[in-house]
């Protein structure tokens, strides 16, 4: 009997070894993860219908648009692909998470900056519009969880109160650190998946400063004459698309055609008083916006040297702007 079933076996083996081989090679390569992702030149994505003031898009001629790097994260056949083609970059998940952070965590993190880039893209238009308006309903969000911390909170964790003190801003928090011992335990409540959970961290001290080992990121509410709404898709994150955003608001606001027909694109986060910050990525950004067919490309000052050098390797007719601010990009945009 097990004679037969050897034969049965050694049989099929021989008629099918190679296709099964082959089936489970394409699955190893289909469901295994490895501690990597790739880089590749991304693309743009246009604002037209991504911004709204009082419901509607800015009438404009052409258009403002984000850079963004296209992103691969444990694929086999991508890695394999990084060492043939080019421009794809290979990077282990340890440089794009923080220590004892797993990249579900840095995915969140992202997420979170993504909404507080949206704020602040808001605030700055806002501003160099000379719009008044009021900041209201602060939410503060766990965002990273430092190695050494003794705690049970965790990113995404909405902070609520601190040692029995309703928190509206992150100062709040640091003040109430501060007085307590190290050593002590703090207490938080927060809002973790809808529900209230009483949480804590313990008080230690590094650089002369007493601290429970976490960052936020505050989102908040804006109350001012016009409605404001900026989408986007569940799969997008980051901060770097804060300057285009900020563009775009700022023109709908002014009711004004800043592209004089041109299609610009940009990268570089924005802060509320319209400083421009460095971003990573940029080389793939300028492949994407030349790609693109961009007329006019913004940059960080700390990425400009970077973005230049690709331009020059690559021989691109892009116009290539170093901006330190909001109002650095509206002045060369009147200028066109």
């Amino acid at each position: 009997m097990f004679n037969k079933i050897y034969d049965v076996i050694k049989n099929f083996m021989k008629d099918y070894g190679i296709f099964l081989i082959g089936m489970i090679l394409i699955l190893i390569c289909v469901f295994v993860r490895v501690p990597y992702e790739v880089n590749m030149p991304g693309g743009i994505i246009d604002l037209e219908n991504r911004v709204m003031v009082d419901g509607e898009s800015a009438n404009i001629e052409g258009s403002f648009n984000m850079a963004y790097v296209s992103v691969a994260q444990g694929s086999i056949p991508h890695v394999l692909l990084s060492f043939i083609i080019p421009d794809w970059d290979l990077e282990p998940i340890s440089d794009v998470t923080y220590e004892n952070e797993t990249i579900e965590e840095a995915n969140e993190r992202e997420k979170l900056l993504l909404l507080q880039s949206k704020n602040m893209a808001m605030v700055a238009a806002l501003e160099a519009a000379n719009i008044e308006y009021t900041i209201t309903n602060n939410i503060n969000y766990v965002a990273y969880i430092d190695s050494k911390a003794k705690t049970d909170l965790q990113v995404g964790d909405n902070i609520i109160e601190c040692n029995g003190k309703k928190i509206l801003n992150i100062d709040e928090i640091t003040d109430i650190i501060q007085s307590e011992e190290v050593g002590k335990k703090v207490s938080f409540k927060v809002l973790r998946d809808d529900e209230e959970v009483e949480t804590y961290g313990i008080v230690y001290e590094e650089n002369d400063k007493k601290i429970v080992g976490i960052s936020a990121i505050t989102i908040f509410d804006l109350n001012c004459d016009k409605e404001i709404e900026i989408s986007s898709k569940t799969s997008e994150s980051g901060p770097s698309g804060g300057l285009m955003m900020s563009l775009m608001v700022y023109n709908a606001l002014t009711n004004q055609d800043l592209t004089h027909g041109k299609k610009i694109v940009g990268t570089g986060t924005i802060s509320r008083d319209g400083t421009v910050g460095e971003i990573g990525g940029v080389k793939y950004k300028v492949m994407g916006a030349f790609k693109a067919d961009a007329d006019v490309f913004f940059v960080p000052e700390g990425n400009y040297d970077e973005a230049i050098k690709v331009k020059e390797e690559k021989g691109y007719d892009l116009e290539i702007v170093e901006v330190k601010t909001l109002q650095d990009a509206i002045n060369y945009l009147e200028g066109l």
